[in-house]
Parts: structure tokens; sequence; C-alpha cells
């Protein structure tokens, strides 16, 4: 049974992931399982989505396949793309995310050739997607339903700035936590601070040291940690939404805030 999940930023509120979900089973006769990632991403952001599907993908089986309908128009400027990389299968538009998900170039990309089911524009996720997802999912390959190209759209603004002496970062990701977790990652940490002291600097804060566990220091004192997918995260001690303040309440931490970290000479 092949497994396909889904990505998008659609919600729960409405029609749209049920008709995916539906679509996929009808097409396959029911012999598939369909895994939830996220229907929360927020609207259009392909950097919390890249974030997301890249620190889980790896978990599932080789030969599943993922389909992330997040800022998924496709037009003559955006085509549709599969991509294969480590024993994966990915469907999205050209929209910059793939970019944003691996840190080298995938292993084989192919553009789209396939007509839509429908002559709607507007949902290329029902229309286009799940008809890529279940013939790989029948054992079909890429060649037949797309064109191998190199050619995809690359986005940086991931990827934290570094000089010889501090590393400039954003927040990326807010868990439902409350934590802000940043695009700094502990190689990069490692790789520009060869063991110098620092200051981790954000609004008007500064934080000295990384903890090891939140219970480093007092209930409701903030901290940076470097989480279970290696990247920096600013935390509050036993803070969560909607019980005292978490992070990004307390310390007004939204997406995309700079957090810099600079290194003190010894």
């Amino acid at each position: 049974m092949s497994i396909i999940t889904l990505t998008t930023d659609l919600g729960r509120k409405d029609f749209y992931v049920p008709s995916i979900k539906g679509k996929i089973l009808r097409n396959l006769d029911g012999n598939a399982s369909i895994v939830d990632i996220s229907h929360e991403i927020p609207i259009f952001n392909i950097n919390y989505a890249a974030f997301t599907l890249k620190n889980c993908y790896h978990e599932f089986p080789e030969g599943s396949i993922h389909i992330i309908s997040v800022d998924s128009e496709v037009n003559a400027n955006t085509p549709a793309l599969l991509m294969k990389h480590n024993g994966h299968y990915f469907i999205s538009g050209d929209n910059g995310l793939f970019s944003l998900m691996f840190d080298r170039i995938p292993e084989e990309i192919y553009e789209i050739t396939v007509d839509q089911d429908s002559d709607i524009l507007t949902f290329p996720t029902h229309n286009i997607f799940i008809k890529v997802a279940c013939h790989i999912a029948r054992g079909g390959t890429p060649e037949i339903i797309g064109k191998r190209t190199e050619d995809f759209k690359k986005y940086q603004n991931f990827r934290a700035a570094t000089t010889s002496q501090a590393i400039r970062g954003q927040i990326i990701y807010r868990d439902s936590y409350g934590n802000a977790i940043t695009n700094i990652s502990k190689r990069l940490f490692n790789e520009i601070g060869r063991g110098r002291p620092f200051l981790i600097r954000f609004k008007s804060y500064e934080i000295k040291n990384i903890s090891n566990t939140y219970s480093s220091v007092p209930s409701g004192e903030k901290l940076a940690i470097f989480n279970s997918t290696d990247h920096l995260e600013i935390a509050i001690n036993r803070g969560v939404l909607g019980g005292g303040g978490s992070a990004s309440q307390l310390l007004g931490l939204g997406l995309n805030e700079v957090v810099l970290i600079e290194f003190l000479d010894l």
C-alpha cells in the first residue's frame, strides 16, 4: 500500500482537504495510506512548509509520496514539479519551496506535463498533484508524466547570513508550545563560533549561553537551546500558549524576527 502525505495551508474548516483525500482513495481503489503532516501551515508560507516537511519526511519509508499544497498556484511561469530525492517523491508548484527544503540539488527533477483533470485553474493540488501522486503510487515512472529538467526556482532566505564574527538568522517556525525556532543550525553555530563566547540578541533581550534542557533555567525564564532538529530555539521554561505565556508571546517573537549571535574574541 502506497503512503501519500499531505502538507498544506488549506486548514481543516473547509472541504478542500477531504476532497483531496477522497479523490486519492477513489483513484487508487482505497489502496493508499494518507498521512496528514500539517494543514495549518501559515497561508503562502513556503519557509514554514519547507521546515515542517524537511524535519519529518525521512522518517517515512522510502517510496513515500509527499504532496505539498502551499502557495501552490500553477501557471505558465510556475509549473508543477515532481522531485525524487533520498528515495522519496515530492510534488509541488515551482514556488521555491524545494530550494528551501534540500541542502543539495535533488537527484531527479521533472516538470509535470500531464493535463489538468479540470478547466478550473485555482486548485492544482486537486487537479494535477493527485494525478501525479496516483501515477507514482501505481508504479508508474516519472518520465511518463513529466520531462526531466534541472531548472527550478531557488531561494536563499531560509539560510542564515554569516561573517567571521556573527550569525544573523531569523525565526522561521513557531511550534504549538510557542517556542520560536530559528534557521541557525548547530553545525553553523559551531563552524562560525569555534568555541568562542557569544551573545544571542533579539528584540531588546540577550542570552549568554545555550542550555542542554529546558529545566536548566527556572520556570518562566527565557533560554536558548538546540532542539531535536538541531536548530537554535528561543523558549521559556514551562511557558506555553494560554498558560502564562510562551516565548513567542512574552518575548514578541513573530515569524521573520531577527536573531543575532555575536561571537566575542578571547
